[in-house]
């Protein structure tokens, strides 16, 4: 406590160094050249750097328009390593974790490779001021959050989703998507739960009971390959109803930082558990969520499989194509009346998801200029967008728009780029495009910046996120679209969840959790995986009486692990984290 007072007061000076603070004018990109061109970063075949990212999807060397992008810029390859089975344990080992190293969480994996020494300081003859001046400039706080995380006192890297200034909240993650346009052909019936939104399902599966490849349709089409301590979409359902948020293993109320275990027999994840089982049993929820893949769910989502998501990344953005909306078809936000969704604070702290770099990378130099760009506004654009000049730009306002080819791009992913050319910003070179915008975007899958701040680059105060764009607001709305809008009384879903009950995630600050010992950490992987186990047997459960055994069994198991055990470190922890986030908000002024 006295090492987060003491960090928690210098946070309060650079907060009053940098009041009134606009990003400043990182150093050009020109001078970046020249130093790389110093070390030979341009001589000869191009560098390829190894990214091991705990938040990847996919393994291989990145292809396609970021890869070009990146290739000629920078003169180097990204090799992705995602985090499969043994992989932490095996490079962990092997005492080389890769050249660019990007963590799920600031966790104990994180911690332990920063006291085994395999991350890269910083700070070291001032590799980041020089090579990453951007960052170095305008991530001060991000900075020194993360020198609070580590025990040896150096800066190692930053947390995902930096805000330059401090604010409200961010762009709300969890949209609810549902077909809204078999809503409305239903005569928009009052939803005031779950189960007002199951029996809503039920009928919607009345109306449109096979999808545009013949195919059953479903409410829900969920994966397994993101699940952690829980079952992802279970816990996030929870936050995304109540407003409590995922901490370690159950959950943590915005309100109080009360701590929730996840196998409280009355508490939210259970409901949430039994809430899909009824899903399972009405027929509703795809049979083959358990087994399937990310990208194997969107291709569902992309025919009319599904009904609803609380997330627009497997929803509205996969489903709402141009197509589909000059058909009359819509997936777009509806949220139940007693759902109270979370909102999370802007952080000029960042996230527990860090990008850093191995200790023993060969180029830390080009690792921080390839990070560097990722963290600049142009280069979160980038990355969620595509490139600058062939799918987006600024016009002669100095706002942001897309192209005719991003149109198509921004909203249909799997859009085939083939014939269209990317030109190299460093060289000018011709890169002839192939495959679809999906195939090349970064696969890395971490944030810099947060999409919800303004974006300095832009001179019509617009957002990062493209729903901030004037061009964007300007644009004409299919009928479908009006239609929505006219019955939300918004004009986006932002402005629509703004307009209905919501809780806030104050920024955590400094807070990083505690090593677990060698003991604890045992339980915990045993627990972790009985939690899974179970969890998705009763979801699969055929009738009310074999969820209960499942539940039954699940808390047997986990409590014969030393369960109590762990909610104790968890119920400690969680009261670190709501007196960091209190005194954060307070030097904030939140």
């Amino acid at each position: 406590m006295k090492k987060l007072w003491a960090l928690l007061l210098s946070l309060a000076l650079l907060m009053t160094t940098f009041a009134g603070f606009t990003a400043a004018a990182a150093e050009g990109e020109d001078d970046i050249v020249a130093k790389l061109e110093e070390i030979g970063v341009y001589d000869g075949e191009p560098i390829t750097l190894n990214v091991y990212s705990q938040l990847a999807n996919y393994s291989g060397i990145q292809g396609h328009w970021s890869a070009d992008l990146l290739l000629d810029k920078f003169n180097v390859r990204i090799n992705i390593i995602p985090d499969s089975d043994g992989t932490y344990a095996t490079r962990m080992e092997s005492g080389n974790l890769g050249d660019i190293v990007v963590w799920g969480s600031d966790g104990d994996q994180y911690q332990s490779a920063v006291n085994n020494g395999l991350l890269l300081d910083w700070e070291e003859d001032g590799l980041c001021e020089e090579y990453a001046p951007y960052v170095w400039q305008n991530y001060q706080m991000a900075l020194e959050a993360n020198r609070a995380k580590n025990s040896d006192g150096k800066i190692h890297g930053f947390g995902h989703n930096v805000a330059l200034k401090a604010g409200s909240h961010e762009n709300f993650f969890y949209t609810w998507d549902i077909r809204w346009d078999l809503y409305d052909q239903l005569g928009r019936p009052e939803v005031k739960n779950l189960d007002d939104l199951a029996d809503l399902f039920a009928k919607m599966k009345e109306i449109c009971p096979k999808d545009e490849n013949g195919n059953d349709t479903y409410a829900v089409s969920v994966w397994p390959d993101w699940d952690g301590n829980m079952v992802m979409y279970v816990k996030a359902l929870a936050t995304a109803y109540y407003g409590w948020d995922e901490f370690e293993l159950g959950l943590i109320s915005t309100e109080t930082g009360e701590f929730q275990g996840c196998l409280q027999e009355d508490g939210m994840y259970i409901e949430m558990l039994r809430f899909f089982n009824k899903l399972y049993r009405m027929g509703l929820l795809d049979p083959n969520s358990a087994s399937q893949t990310y990208s194997t769910m969107g291709e569902k989502v992309k025919a009319g499989g599904t009904f609803w998501s609380i997330f627009n990344y497997a929803g509205s953005s996969i489903f709402n194509t141009k197509e589909h909306l000059e058909q009359g078809k819509y997936m777009y936000t509806f949220v139940p009346e007693e759902a109270t969704p979370i909102a999370y604070g802007l952080s000029m702290t960042g996230g527990n998801r860090i990008w850093s770099i191995g200790a023993d990378a060969e180029y830390p130099e080009l690792c921080l200029a390839v990070i560097d760009y990722l963290a600049s506004p142009e280069g979160s654009l980038v990355m969620w967008y595509g490139p600058k000049g062939l799918t987006w730009d600024y016009n002669e306002e100095g706002g942001a728009y897309f192209t005719e080819l991003g149109l198509k791009t921004s909203v249909d992913p799997s859009y085939d780029m083939s014939g269209t050319t990317l030109i190299g910003p460093r060289t000018g070179k011709e890169y002839p495009q192939s495959g679809t915008y999906n195939d090349g975007a970064l696969q890395i899958n971490n944030t810099t910046l947060t999409s919800s701040q303004l974006n300095p680059d832009s001179k019509l105060q617009e957002t990062l996120d493209k729903a901030g764009w004037v061009s964007v607001l300007s644009a004409d709305l299919m009928p479908i679209q009006k239609a929505w809008c006219e019955w939300s009384g918004a004009a986006d879903t932002q402005q629509y969840l703004e307009n209905h009950p919501y809780k806030v995630m104050l920024d955590k600050g400094t807070y990083a959790p505690a090593t677990r010992d060698g003991d604890l950490d045992k339980k915990w992987s045993q627990i972790q995986t009985a939690v899974k186990t179970w969890s998705w047997r009763a979801i699969y459960a055929e009738n009310e009486g074999a969820f209960e055994g499942m539940i039954k069994q699940m808390i047997q198991q986990a409590n014969s692990y030393g369960y109590a055990d762990c909610v104790k470190w968890c119920e400690e922890q969680a009261a670190l984290c709501w007196a960091a986030q209190q005194a954060q908000a307070a030097i904030v002024g939140e």
